[in-house]
Formats: C-alpha cells, structure tokens, sequence
C-alpha cells in the first residue's frame, strides 16, 4: 500500500535538517570572514551564543513555513524534476532575503560586495543542501516506479477501443509503469469491446472498488467523443474524491484548453484540481483559514445582537442549514443567518428567492441587502466546506436539473464553493435556472483562471457591493 504521509514525511524531515545544517554553515563562514558583531573570540563561543542557538531553532522552522506555502509538499510520489529545480531556486531565495531583512540587515559590514557576497553565500548553502537532500529521495522514488516496485493502483474509465489502446500503450512506456491498471469501468452509451483481460465494473460499483483495491488514480478514456455522457460520468467520479485524469484530446472537448502539469507515458490532464498552481492553492487555503477566523472573531458581538433581532422579529431559529454539493460533488450544510419564515418551504419543494419575495423577514430584507446573512458561512470556509471565492454551492435539486441541460457543471466541483463568485458579483442571485446556467458562465471562466489576484479582485468587488448595498 502507498503511504502518501510517510513518503512527505521523508521530505520535510529532509527539508528540516538541511536546512539547519545550511543556515549552521552560514554562520560558521560569516565568523571566519569576519562578517560577525559582538567580540566572539573563538567558534566555538558563538555558535553557543543565546542568539545563534535561537536563531537555528527560529529559522529553519521560518524556512519550513516557506517550503509548505511553496506547494511542494501537495504531490509527493510523481514530481516533475524540472519543478522542484525551479521551486527550490525560488524557496531558497525568498528564505535568503528574508533571513537578511529580519536578522542581518545589523551585520552588514562597508563594503558592499562582501555584503553581496554573504547573501549569495546564504541562497548557495539553502538551495543546494536542500535540494540535495529532495533530488535524492525523488530520485529513489522514481527508480522504486520504473523498476515497478512503487505503483499506484488505477481504474480505466471506459471500455471502448481507445482504452484498450491506451492501456497497451501504458505497458508499452517504461515512465508509465507507476500506472498498474485494475480493471475499467463502461462509460453509458460507448460501445464496449468485448473479452477484456481485466476486471469490469460499473460507475455504480466504483466507491466501493476503489476502496477494496486502494486505487490511487482514475484515468478517464472514452472512445465517443459525446462530451454530455462524459461530464455525466465525471460528475459521478468526483465522489470518489481521487486524482481523476483525461487525456489532452478529450479535454479540449470539454473546455478548449489544455493544461499539463507531469508527464508520464500518455500525456494527462488531471481534472480533479483546478488550474491553479500548487502553491497557490495553498495560500489559498491558508489565506481562508486566517480571513475566516478573523471575521469570525471580530464579528461575534455583532452576531449576538443580529440574533436577537432576528428571534425578536418571527419565531424560528437564528440560524438556517441547508445541504448543498461542495467540493468533488460532496454534500455539506451550509449555515447562514435566517432570513425567512420557518414554512419557507411548507410543500417541500425548494423555492428560489424572487424579487419582493413575501418569504422574507423584515430584518431579513436588511440581512441580505448587505449580505450579512452569508457570515456565518465563514465558518464553512474554516472547516474546509468552502472557500472565501469560489463557484455558488448548489442544492442537489437544482444541481440535477443544471447537469441536464449542462453537463460541463460537473467541472464546478474541481474547486471548493465560495461565500463570493465571479458569477455573483458579474451576475448576481439567480432566481431560476435559465439564470444559474447564465451564471455558470462566469463560474467556468473563473475556473480557468484562477489566481490570488483573481481572488483578491473579486472580494474587492463584493466589498463594494457589501458597502452600497447592492446584495438583493
């Protein structure tokens, strides 16, 4: 069985002790060139000093926040060598100029080229006892697969000739041996080549496969190019909560742009993650966990008082659940203020919100003009339900009938749900479902441009609306 956390184990704790023995060395070469202030007469003094001792504890810790917002701890069995060069370049860099800034500026002596000199210095030692210490484990890793000793289980989704191919194909490549295929399961509608030498299943059995076999990968290879049954089928994989990759052909077809991140063998798109880099959707998520916490914090007294008003003005509760599909098609409750009476729903059937909607408290009228009854959701994003951006959850309700008119909503799922959206500032609530498939426009144009920028703009643009008013 592969064992993801011990294999990032390996590396952090490589990270760690390089790191140390980098920054040790650094402060030995600063006292013999003389670089150092504070009349230590021998080595051996210094380095004992109450500042370099926590220092060597304080920085390498520095460091390792560095390599964790870096994104190079996300993948750690099928990295791309080209990408750990350049990501440990860059860690390696931003660490030195940090370390300068905050500790060193002090020590910088006259002359400025020993001042250059003892940066260089410093990015020289982290970058390459650092990468050292990665190259050799990815290194050992990736002989482990292309000897077949490390491999990750995978289910071929799809049983037409272009699987069958791809799957000869597969044990053909000497780099794609880390692929050991299961067995496939039929995508509806595809013709299915008969007597194959693996097991077959339906999407129905996959859960259930998948967690017998401990499959690590699902590679999805219609032979029909109908991209209606083929995001059906990926909607249903993305409860599988796995890597779930395409070929570059049938991507195209699904969103006319290709983006590959490793190669190995066939090349492949993985469509389970958004196109946003590793890093990014790290600090992303760090960036959720901070902004939500915060609000949280700040906004309990105000919350009290709203929950009074909210109890003073129509029996019920203070807060309203409602169960929505999130990431990989997985439902979870979203909170919010209440902003209805109780029998909002009394034939249960879900109604979309209208324009002078008579479901609507009067403090409820003020709550969403300001969108102060979406707070609470804040709470989602600190849990990991959702994110600050991202594309509106769905009730599965509605999420049914947007998949039967649009099948590319299924691709919404590569992402956590968002408090705010592209699709609600450049578009607003939807009041039916011609309206939520305009919506999904901007949902899936942010999908291929996600970005920290993209994020900050949006959130810029729903304060604006938050601030006029402007939330109904």
């Amino acid at each position: 069985m592969i064992n993801e956390q011990r294999q990032r184990l390996k590396y952090i704790i490589s990270d760690y002790v390089m790191s140390n023995l980098a920054w040790l060395a650094f402060n030995c070469v600063r006292f013999l060139f003389g670089a150092v202030q504070g009349g230590f007469s021998t080595l051996s003094s210094y380095l004992s000093s109450k500042m370099i001792i926590v220092g060597q504890i304080a920085f390498p810790l520095m460091m390792m926040v560095i390599y964790y917002l870096s994104g190079y701890y996300v993948e750690v069995f099928r990295k791309s060598r080209l990408q750990e060069l350049l990501t440990t370049i860059t860690t390696a860099a931003i660490n030195s100029l940090a370390i300068i800034f905050l500790a060193l500026i002090n020590d910088m002596i006259l002359e400025r080229k020993e001042n250059y000199e003892m940066i260089l210095l410093l990015w020289a030692l982290l970058f390459s006892l650092v990468y050292i210490g990665r190259a050799i484990i990815t290194n050992r890793t990736m002989n482990r697969i292309n000897r077949g000793k490390l491999y990750f289980n995978t289910i071929v989704v799809g049983r037409g000739s272009a699987a069958i191919s791809f799957v000869d194909r597969l044990e053909r490549i000497n780099m794609a041996k880390g692929y050991r295929v299961v067995g496939y399961a039929s995508i509806p509608g595809e013709n299915d080549v008969k007597n194959v030498d693996r097991s077959v299943f339906t999407l129905d059995e996959l859960p259930q496969v998948c967690k017998q076999n401990d499959i690590q990968d699902i590679i999805v290879v219609p032979t029909k190019q109908d991209s209606s049954q083929l995001l059906k089928a990926i909607n249903h994989l993305f409860t599988l909560n796995l890597p779930i990759k395409i070929t570059p052909d049938k991507y195209n077809i699904l969103l006319s742009r290709v983006r590959i991140n490793n190669m190995y063998g066939d090349l492949l798109v993985d469509i389970s993650s958004s196109s946003m880099g590793y890093s990014g959707r790290v600090i992303k998520r760090v960036f959720d966990v901070i902004i939500s916490a915060l609000v949280l914090l700040l906004f309990f007294p105000i919350g009290l008082i709203i929950g009074i008003l909210i109890k003073m003005d129509s029996p019920g509760t203070v807060f309203y659940s409602q169960s929505r599909l999130g990431y990989h098609n997985r439902p979870f409750n979203i909170y919010k203020f209440r902003t209805m009476y109780s029998d909002a729903e009394k034939n249960g059937t879900p109604q979309l919100s209208r324009d002078n909607d008579e479901r609507i408290t009067r403090i409820g009228h003020w709550l969403r003009k300001y969108r102060i009854d979406e707070i609470p959701q804040f709470w989602n994003v600190l849990v990991g339900d959702m994110s600050i951006v991202g594309p509106r959850p769905e009730r599965e309700y509605y999420v049914k009938q947007i998949l039967a008119r649009e099948p590319a909503y299924s691709l919404v799922h590569q992402v956590r749900p968002g408090i705010t959206s592209m699709g609600m500032v450049k578009f607003g609530y939807a009041r039916d479902i011609d309206e939520m498939l305009e919506r999904l426009n901007f949902d899936l144009i942010y999908l291929e441009n996600m970005s920290l920028v993209n994020d900050l703009k949006i959130m810029i643009f729903t304060f604006r609306t938050v601030i006029t008013g402007k939330g109904i």
